[in-house]
């Protein structure tokens, strides 16, 4: 198999399973509104880690890593949302 097309596919795969990781997580905190179990800190970096990747992806040069972009384009959104509801629940509800 040709290096470039190996790299496409793992690109892929590991852009599914990371959102497939990560969006069960972002779904049950929107769904519940529950934020007990999420650390604050944990999730502000993991949110500032896809942010960071999804530039990367858009920035790498010639041409864009459209598996990195993807799969940290949807997490960072996960994260936001996430990282606002749980915020709400901290320290504006109370």
């Amino acid at each position: 198999m040709e290096q470039g097309i190996a790299f496409e596919i793992c690109g892929w795969i590991a852009s599914i399973s990371m959102i497939l990781g990560y969006l069960p997580q972002a779904i049950e905190t929107i769904r519940t509104r529950n934020t007990d179990g999420i650390a604050l800190p944990t999730f502000l970096m993991m949110g500032i880690g896809a942010f960071c990747f999804l530039l990367q992806g858009l920035l790498h040069k010639p041409d864009i890593l459209w598996a990195l972009f993807v799969t940290n384009f949807i997490t960072t959104i996960c994260s936001i949302i996430v990282f606002a509801i749980k915020i709400y629940n901290d320290y504006i509800k109370k």
